[in-house]
């Protein structure tokens, strides 16, 4: 069967295919089409990762709910893409009233901009659902299961000091 909107890859159930290959696929479709459904929605993945990450309610560190795009950066250092920009992408939040900056640079959640991280928030399980269509919960339990190990296996432990 061939895997829709893969030019022509083909699904197949053999236990000899290179994992990390189908995981880099799996990873670039998943990353697309959530970026897709959320422009659909009229925002973009880094621009909700702003708001959360100035959020008191979110992911705002309790002691501070104020940063700059450098920090900002750094706080997304694992999952930010390189086609990321996130001062253009604060640039919008600010047009929008969502956020405000201060003379220092420091970024702020306004109250409308919490307001839309909760209707941004409010999608996900959409999303969700649509990427997980057609898989039951205990396959995707099975397939994270199976994908962990995976890392387990691959992964050294530090070398202990003799």
């Amino acid at each position: 069967m061939q895997i829709p909107g893969s030019s022509g890859l083909q699904m197949q159930a053999d236990a000899n295919q290179v994992a990390a290959y189908w995981t880099r696929l799996a990873y670039e479709s998943i990353i697309r089409f959530t970026r897709d459904e959320q422009a659909k929605r009229g925002f973009t993945q880094p621009q909700f990762w702003i708001l959360r990450h100035l959020s008191p309610h979110d992911l705002a560190p309790h002691d501070r709910a104020a940063r700059t795009i450098p920090e900002l950066e750094h706080a997304m250092t694992e999952y930010i893409r390189p086609e990321d920009d996130l001062a253009r992408d604060a640039e919008v939040l600010l047009s929008r009233g969502w956020i405000h900056a201060d003379h220092d640079g420091n970024l702020r959640l306004t109250d409308a901009g919490e307001a839309a991280r909760l209707r941004m928030k409010q999608s996900a399980p959409e999303i969700r659902s649509l990427i997980h269509r057609g898989i039951d919960d205990a396959d995707y339990v099975a397939a994270l299961t199976v994908l962990q190990r995976l890392i387990a296996n691959t992964t050294r432990a530090p070398e202990t000091q003799a």
